[in-house]
């Protein structure tokens, strides 16, 4: 009898361990974005380095839609087994959250944080006809106007209609909002003088900067940009209140068991740490910014909707 339950526990060994294995099938990453954006890019360089040393490939899958709401709730339900992730971010996890009327999960419990990829820095541009140089000078413009200046987003409860609020609210001033259906059609109104102001990610706004189509007044961030090195911050320029940069982040569905997340983490930052992902990045106007422990980064997420809620709060942003 012995024999025959040692041989049974034998046996049974080798598929145990293999059942223990993660991953042993092929990982789904899910961009709430059309192909072709920022999000796009970051979360296909991560990925391909993620596949190589996890064994598995990582499958992309973009599902844009209600601010990325359409593509995370897909994770939100999903099994909490590692297997199904999403590329998070500032827009479609802190303003989403936040503006949507009805929101269909809970995003302080629907998603198990893995760690942060990037951030881009927002910059705060102007169209050269305003005369300001700084954002004390955009201040006084602001206070002067009749009618007020106007701002451009991507659209509303975007992160750029949320930026704009929060630099309205911090120079003390009133700033009309004027929605546009995504980033291109908003700069083109700004490049043509129609809208004043526009605070957006850096990697579009560059050329135009350098070209004197826009002037840039601030990164509205923590550190300078190492793409405007002489650009001040926001918090140099004397409003550190306002910080607008774009984050971009891995979570998997609340729930997933610890030790997944862990290895999903250290492979996230193993690959973050490639110099020539780095440089493309960069390129793109993008720093990587790995997180230290998911924990790490769940107390970042959290920060960033306490320190957003009241700028939405306040604005009266809400999406039904």
């Amino acid at each position: 009898m012995r024999r025959r339950l040692l041989l049974a526990g034998l046996l049974a060994a080798p598929a145990v361990r293999a059942q223990g294995a993660f991953p042993d099938r092929p990982i789904r990453l899910l961009i709430p974005w059309p192909p072709g954006g920022t999000n796009d890019i970051v979360g296909r360089l991560v990925a391909d380095g993620m596949a190589a040393r996890l064994g598995q490939p990582v499958v992309i899958e973009n599902r844009g839609g209600a601010g990325g709401m359409l593509g995370a709730d897909i994770v939100a339900k999903a099994p909490a087994d590692g297997y199904t992730l999403v590329l998070g971010g500032s827009g479609s996890l802190t303003i989403t959250s936040l503006v949507q009327a009805r929101l269909p999960y809970d995003v302080a419990t629907a998603f198990a944080p893995i760690g942060m990829m990037a951030l881009g820095p927002n910059v705060i541009v102007v169209h050269p006809s305003v005369p300001a140089a700084s954002l004390r000078e955009l201040q006084a413009v602001a206070k002067a106007a009749r009618p007020p200046l106007s701002y451009a987003s991507p659209g509303v409860g975007s992160t750029g209609h949320a930026a704009g609020a929060m630099i309205a609210q911090a120079l003390e001033v009133e700033m009309d909002h004027i929605p546009y259906r995504g980033t291109g059609p908003a700069l083109n109104d700004v490049l043509a003088g129609r809208v004043l102001v526009f605070t957006n990610a850096l990697a579009p706004m560059l050329p135009h900067v350098q070209s004197g189509g826009l002037r840039a007044l601030a990164i509205a961030g923590a550190r300078r940009s190492a793409a405007m090195p002489e650009l001040p911050t926001t918090a140099e320029a004397g409003f550190p209140q306002i910080e607008a940069a774009t984050w971009f982040a891995l979570l998997a569905t609340g729930g997933t068991p610890p030790e997944r997340i862990a290895r999903l983490h250290a492979v996230l930052n193993e690959v973050l740490a490639e110099p020539e992902l780095r440089r493309k990045l960069a390129e793109g106007g993008l720093e990587v910014e790995p997180s230290a422990s998911p924990a790490a980064f769940a107390e970042y997420f959290a920060a960033d909707r306490a320190r957003w809620a009241p700028v939405v709060r306040r604005a009266g942003m809400r999406v039904e």
